[in-house]
């Protein structure tokens, strides 16, 4: 049986291009709906990203620059989950209304994965209705084994946390499993947990530092639509722009089959 038996993928930026078109333009709105003149354009919004959370962003944002009126510190906690809920909200409209497409190479590298009986899995720190709205609806043809997001840890995304309950539930070693991320948290916190990582790159990432995952790729390529381009690693790889699961997989056994 080979190695790696399982593939891990984050959501935002991975799955779906959501941070810019998506989660931004929901938060807008929502800050907009309770009257709050906030609008975070594309460059605040790649700085807030260093933030893991939805939840932690916006009271980060509260704390260094404020909402425009005071907001007492016992009614916080209760506002910035208000404001969260109807975010994830206008966040999952966006989704349903197919305004936002998956990333190239996704929906296919996952068929292979269930085609080849491997686990398959998504991890992320996306709100928990959202992550469904995304793995029920426009993946509702892709069989996964488990899905972990939002609140599921205490920790977000450097910390490893979501990794290491995700090899709980599969019960495998971290050499068996594949993480595909797409950010400096991400990659550290898969990396931190012992995981084998691919990093796939977007418009707020691809400047990052993401040297410590195995392989950097610009997206994983479609054979009849995007091609990726290689950034990192991938040495004896079969790669022409498209990134297959059964060739992922010989990659990361090798060394432990040799």
């Amino acid at each position: 049986m080979a190695a790696v038996r399982a593939f891990f993928f984050d959501q935002d930026g991975v799955i779906i291009d959501t941070e810019r078109d998506g989660h931004r333009v929901a938060f807008n709105r929502t800050f907009k709906e309770f009257g709050y003149n906030i609008e975070w354009d594309v460059d605040e919004y790649h700085g807030l990203l260093r933030i893991a959370g939805g939840k932690e962003r916006m009271r980060h944002y509260l704390h260094t620059k404020g909402f425009g009126v005071p907001v007492k510190p016992e009614e916080e906690d209760k506002l910035i989950k208000k404001l969260h809920k109807r975010k994830t909200e206008i966040f999952i409209e966006l989704i349903e209304s197919g305004q936002l497409p998956l990333r190239p190479g996704i929906k296919r590298i996952m068929k292979e994965i269930n085609r080849l009986g491997l686990k398959l899995g998504v991890c992320t720190t996306s709100n928990e209705k959202a992550a469904h709205a995304v793995t029920c609806g426009i993946l509702k043809d892709i069989k996964f084994d488990f899905v972990l997001a939002g609140d599921v840890v205490k920790n977000k995304k450097p910390d490893p946390e979501i990794y290491l309950l995700a090899l709980k539930k599969t019960g495998l070693k971290p050499e068996e499993c594949v993480v595909i991320e797409d950010s400096r948290n991400g990659v550290l916190a898969a990396k931190a947990a012992g995981l084998n990582v691919i990093a796939t790159t977007n418009v707020y990432t691809e400047k990052e530092n993401l040297d410590e995952a195995d392989i950097i790729v610009s997206c994983l390529g479609d054979p009849d639509g995007e091609k990726g381009v290689l950034k990192k690693g991938g040495k004896n790889l079969s790669f022409n722009g498209v990134i297959h699961a059964e060739e992922l997989v010989k990659y990361f056994s090798r060394d432990i089959l040799l």
